[in-house]
């Protein structure tokens, strides 16, 4: 094992305690764990970032709305300028500047634009699931408030529609039978059909779980914790999981290590990854000489993927994570552009969220602006939704 940052070895341990003492609470009783009506599955990770976590809730949230499953996904919103409790709204009107020289003009009512202000409101990750499943996505510091007000509108909702049916199948059947039948299958659906969802979720333990998924790279196996590295848990956390999710390309790997810290019975899930590039020119979007740049927890596996892709990128500029790009981080990724003779820019989704129409044009205007998509398969779908509901029975 090895730290990213040296110097903050001495604070390890106190990091550690802190962990501790936390734990030591939640055992005594002391920490209040709030359980929702419905059942809720996290996605988490041991580390801070770049586990891939949003590209698996978008495609789990995916594969269980196309069996039928009522899904939404509580998100903490991290980054975002909003407050309290909100669902995320993409089509917002509202203006938020670009830095400190932005003014309202013209271009305000772009669609783009509100796309950009949902960024800053509610967060890049949760803009972007809500963008890519078109399921709710709600976003607050309280998880289980979120999730309260999640199923108290969907029981409106289906209220309403029961009603309306009870009314036009009077004349076939009794207002009893009928009631009697609409709560039955209102039942049915809070237990089987309807899931929360909880994103970034693992170390959320003030909100009583189902399932927890955790994702584990070899990366994370080789890491220590905060603040020397970019552990949040020690490894020994893995033995809460009711499932890991690891890369297919990392499997052979990681797989004798990952089984003797899991407890028996956890399931491991394999995921491919891989990266799409718009049509119909693919990897020469953005020319033969693109510059790359996002602001993501590890950028250098972005670079890895665009360079296995054929994606012939000439530099990568690297932000930190979830930042909020302002006009003279676009001058300066465009100076650096033209000093290498660059082509293009190439940036992912999660990044593209947060820019302003006004930086897409400057981008463009020096050359081809390109967003790739990190798209993330189960290998197994049938063995992911099987091992689920088993946990959810």
């Amino acid at each position: 094992m090895s730290a990213r940052r040296w110097w903050a070895w001495p604070l390890v341990p106190f990091y550690a305690a802190a962990i501790a003492v936390k734990d030591a609470l939640r055992v005594m009783g002391v920490t209040k764990v709030r359980e929702l009506q419905w059942p809720v599955v996290s996605v988490g990770s041991l580390s801070a970032g770049g586990a891939g976590k949003t590209p698996v809730v978008i495609a789990l949230a995916k594969l269980l709305v196309a069996k039928g499953w009522e899904v939404d996904v509580l998100s903490r919103g991290y980054g975002r300028e909003g407050g309290g409790v909100e669902r995320v709204d993409d089509e917002d009107e509202k203006q938020v500047p670009c830095g400190n020289d932005r003014k309202k003009g013209k271009d305000d009512d772009n669609s783009n634009s509100r796309s950009n202000n949902a960024a800053t409101r509610f967060g890049d990750e949760p803009v972007l699931i809500a963008r890519a499943t078109n399921v709710p996505v709600w976003v607050g510091t309280d998880r289980f408030a979120a999730g309260t007000l999640v199923e108290e509108f969907s029981t409106r909702e289906r209220n309403a529609d029961s009603s309306a049916a009870l009314r036009n199948d009077s004349k076939e059947r009794t207002r009893n039978d009928s009631q009697e039948r609409l709560r039955n299958d209102n039942q049915e659906i809070d237990r089987h059909r309807s899931l929360h969802l909880l994103d970034d979720g693992f170390q959320h333990r003030q909100l009583k779980r189902k399932v927890d998924v955790v994702l584990i790279t070899a990366e994370d196996l080789e890491d220590v914790l905060l603040p020397a590295g970019n552990l949040r848990e020690g490894l020994r956390a893995l033995k809460r999981a009711g499932v890991v999710v690891v890369r297919q390309e990392e499997r052979l790997g990681v797989m004798p290590r990952v089984r003797a810290l899991v407890r028996e019975g956890t399931a491991v899930w394999s995921v491919q990854r891989a990266l799409r590039f718009p049509k119909p020119l693919g990897v020469l979007s953005a020319g033969l000489r693109p510059v790359a740049f996002c602001a993501i927890a590890r950028p250098e596996s972005f670079a890895t993927m665009l360079h296995d892709a054929g994606c012939g990128v000439i530099e990568t500029i690297a932000f930190a994570d979830h930042h909020a790009y302002t006009t003279a981080d676009i001058e300066r990724i465009i100076e650096v552009a033209k000093g290498l003779n660059g082509s293009g820019f190439v940036t992912t989704e999660k990044d593209d969220v947060k820019l302003f129409i006004e930086m897409r044009e400057r981008l463009a205007a020096v050359g081809p602006f390109v967003v790739v998509a990190l798209e993330v398969e189960f290998l197994n779908p049938a063995e992911v939704l099987s091992d689920l509901e088993e946990r959810l029975e």
